[in-house]
């Protein structure tokens, strides 16, 4: 609960994708990002803003044209990376988790070198 209301964190496309196949596999590294994707799940449920805002000048065009307004990043362990936004109603706050990636993927997808 936030402010009074349910928040509910969902996986989407690429970050689903990813986290579906870090489950797979069983070594410590992607043990690692797995257990650190799940707590930081139970963080946002508390505080949906626990992220570092990213300035909508530097979101990326590609998450732009799907209607992308505002986004966040996290840590995780190992320089992987979680990308959400946040949508709401006066009911629930939806947090969809966009990307779960590593950093040279996260470089690539803000452009830098």
């Amino acid at each position: 609960m936030f402010a009074g209301r349910e928040v509910r964190v969902i996986l989407k496309d690429q970050a689903k994708e990813s986290y579906l196949e870090l489950k797979k596999r069983t070594d410590k590294e992607s043990r690692s990002i797995i257990n650190s994707i799940d707590r930081i799940k139970e963080i946002l449920k508390d505080n949906p803003q626990y992220g570092d805002p990213i300035r909508k000048e530097l979101i990326p065009s590609e998450l732009k044209k799907i209607g992308i307004q505002n986004l966040y990043r996290v840590e995780l362990s190992n320089y992987w990376r979680m990308l959400y936004t946040i949508e709401g109603n006066t009911v629930e706050i939806f947090l969809f988790v966009l990307k779960v990636i590593n950093h040279k993927e996260y470089d690539k997808l803000f452009g830098y070198k």
